[in-house]
């Protein structure tokens, strides 16, 4: 399969890229500035639907940055990125003529919002909040391509476990150093996925044709915060004593971030990805740290 890829200078882009060239597939870099590369097709601001011919499917990952301070510049960011860029793409693509008829589109759980205890599915409705407004925003706005006749997935990722970037390699250094923390009361769910079933996952989802519309892109057994922290605090034989108050973990993460993102409680479950035959290599957390740190060398 030809498939073209946004996003592709990031950890989960180029994870994703390299996975799908050793699967055999032929892979195009969606860039925004001017192509320096064979392999590579301009798709921002304006995408070269020409450079597209060929290409049956495009896997776009593009989002700006969550974490940080939210101030009104960045939350336009954050909009801009996910609604407007998926929007972008996805007139493009409904207006070509043979051109890709697979547009995947990276959302994120943050859809569901804080839900405590509860169960979700694909089907559970959106949460509150800036985050779920954001990308429920964005999975409406590949609404055309799919009335185009595309098949449109939405990837409701995670939170993505890799030792090379991301949450778990900002907390390692932490937890090596004996500070290992939990956040709250740590009750809160974390739904968590490693990189390399994520980009299986993608894989899976590109190959069968009958996935269309909401995918949860995330591990069955999602662990609450108090977990998460014990577990690996135990791989890494280091204590795990420090608890962060609510109050202390708004004024390191910024209130917005740490409501929305670090105290909030998804417990997300793969029901499509499960119910069409995706099998996890890391089902378990404690098995995906050890693996993802002996492979890094982090242990």
């Amino acid at each position: 399969m030809k498939v073209a890829v946004t996003g592709t200078s990031g950890l989960l882009g180029n994870a994703l890229v390299e996975h799908l060239r050793a699967q055999g597939h032929e892979v195009i870099r969606l860039v925004q500035r001017r192509p320096d590369a064979d392999d590579e097709v301009l798709w921002y601001p304006e995408v070269d639907t020409a450079g597209l011919a060929g290409v049956q499917a495009v896997v776009h990952l593009v989002g700006e940055r969550v974490y940080g301070k939210w101030t009104e510049h960045h939350r336009e960011a954050i909009r801009e990125s996910r609604v407007g860029g998926t929007k972008l793409l996805a007139e493009s693509l409904a207006g070509v003529e043979d051109g890709p008829r697979t547009l995947l589109c990276a959302s994120a759980i943050g859809y569901y919002g804080d839900r405590g205890d509860e169960t979700l599915t694909e089907d559970s409705p959106p949460g509150k909040g800036f985050l779920a407004s954001v990308h429920r925003e964005a999975e409406e706005a590949a609404d055309v391509a799919d009335r185009a006749g595309l098949r449109v997935a939405h990837l409701r990722f995670g939170i993505v476990q890799s030792a090379e970037g991301g949450a778990l390699a900002w907390l390692l250094p932490q937890f090596r150093r004996g500070l290992g923390i939990r956040a709250g009361r740590g009750r809160q769910y974390v739904s968590w996925v490693s990189l390399p079933d994520v980009v299986r996952a993608i894989d899976h989802v590109l190959v069968t044709p009958s996935i269309a519309g909401p995918v949860n892109i995330v591990a069955p057994h999602p662990v609450t915060n108090r977990e998460y922290a014990d577990i690996l605090a135990g791989v890494l034989g280091r204590p795990r004593f420090i608890a962060l108050t609510r109050g202390l973990t708004r004024r390191l993460f910024g209130t917005e971030v740490a409501d929305e993102i670090v105290l909030a409680s998804v417990r997300a479950i793969p029901e499509r990805l499960q119910r069409t035959g995706f099998t996890f290599r890391h089902p378990n957390l404690e098995t995906a740290f050890r693996e993802l740190l002996d492979t890094c060398n982090l242990q």
